[in-house]
């Protein structure tokens, strides 16, 4: 695992102060103070990362009360040995349809869900592969903890639209993966999701 280096752990670690005390703190003038870290806290992660100010107030400033991990699923869905990837509009990047678990829904109706959108399959999730810590697995390393879900889902139906995210979606053999993004999937798990649908007795990995 890359190392978060000590610049973002200082501003992560003020964030998290910040933001508890902004869920327990009564005091008026102490929530004005714990703000005014937030806010550091911020411009700090935007000049480490040269994120635009809006995707750091989503990613490391959107979250309220105790500080606790973003969660998104992914789903592995297979035809012939091949997996199947859709096409990110914006980077032309390859990943796993998928994508943050919206507050309303459970981690499988939210795989059900991305799938449908991203690649417009109809899908029904049948193992969970693994559980991991992203920062484990992907980079670029991230402040904000996101918990990945692979699950192992079966192909109901349906068929690719273009659409807002997605321009394209087909399947891959192993030997032959397009450009992947590796901020959402990496080659070794695309292999770990081929290997689990090989295996009848798979234990979910969780790390």
């Amino acid at each position: 695992m890359e190392k978060v280096d000590q610049f973002t752990k200082w501003a992560t670690d003020l964030q998290s102060i910040a933001q508890a005390g902004l869920r327990y703190g009564k005091d008026i003038f102490d929530r004005e103070r714990y703000e005014q870290v937030r806010k550091i806290a911020g411009e700090m992660m935007e000049a480490k990362t040269g994120l635009p100010k809006e995707q750091v107030k989503t990613l490391f400033l959107g979250d309220e009360g105790y500080q606790t991990p973003k969660t998104e699923t992914r789903a592995a869905i297979f035809k012939d040995d091949k997996i199947l990837l859709v096409r990110e509009k914006m980077a032309q990047e390859w990943s796993l349809p998928g994508g943050w678990n919206d507050y309303d829904q459970t981690p499988a109706n939210n795989c059900i869900k991305e799938a449908r959108e991203e690649s417009g399959r109809i899908i029904k999730p049948i193992k969970l592969i693994a559980v991991q810590d992203r920062n484990h697995h992907n980079k670029p390393i991230l402040a904000t903890n996101i918990i990945k879900m692979f699950f192992l889902c079966k192909e109901l139906g349906g068929e690719f639209v273009p659409n807002d995210e997605t321009d394209a979606c087909d399947y891959f053999s192993l030997d032959n993966l397009p450009k992947l993004s590796i901020d959402r999937n990496t080659k070794e798990q695309i292999e770990m999701c081929f290997k689990a649908s090989k295996d009848p007795n798979w234990e979910t990995r969780f790390e």
